[in-house]
């Protein structure tokens, strides 16, 4: 499958990226190139773009994360650098996404399928599917009144026998808990 090229003209039309945070050292000498209507900034190069802005996420019709360098909180102005080759196509019907889980640090993030970097096997998602069963990830992960009737002896190993199911497979939680149940 060809993957599309992206540039300056066409990156803001139902992309899904992620951005990496950087200092507001590394821009000081750029001329910005554009302003949204919401008030983002923009800085195009060669390679990529940097983008100054409060809001990410879902911005318009795309879906943008952002790598911060410490804890994002929504509001503060920050600048994020994307190559042109960290941007995809999206949509919100197609199975575009996937779902990685870091059971350490308790996270849960979606990537695109084109960011595969090798041939491993993954469960895709349409945007709809991906955001709820992150939302039941981030539930599991955090909550215990979820496990309020179940049987286990250990709730993190319960934690992530059923989080894992959920990446792995495309059973609804409820059928996921009714496995433990007796």
């Amino acid at each position: 499958m060809a993957t599309k090229t992206y540039n300056k003209l066409n990156f803001h039309s139902y992309t899904f990226c992620i951005w990496k945070e950087v200092l507001f050292s590394e821009i000081s000498d750029l001329k910005k190139n554009y302003k949204s209507q919401s008030g983002s900034e923009y800085i195009f190069t060669k390679e990529g773009l940097f983008r100054i802005s409060n809001h990410w996420g879902r911005v318009a019709n795309c879906h943008w994360r952002l790598i911060p360098l410490a804890q994002f909180k929504n509001q503060n102005t920050i600048v994020g650098y994307a190559k042109w080759i960290d941007f995809y196509s999206n949509d919100n019907t197609s199975k575009l996404f996937f779902i990685k889980v870091d059971f350490e640090e308790k996270e849960v993030n979606f990537y695109h399928k084109l960011s595969l970097e090798n041939q491993e096997k993954v469960i895709l998602r349409n945007a709809k599917e991906t955001a709820k069963t992150i939302q039941t990830i981030k539930q599991v992960l955090t909550e215990t009144n979820w496990a309020k009737y179940l049987k286990y002896d250990d709730l993190d190993v319960l934690r992530k026998e059923v989080v894992s199911e959920l990446v792995n497979s495309e059973k609804r939680f409820l059928e996921i808990k009714k496995q433990y149940l007796s």
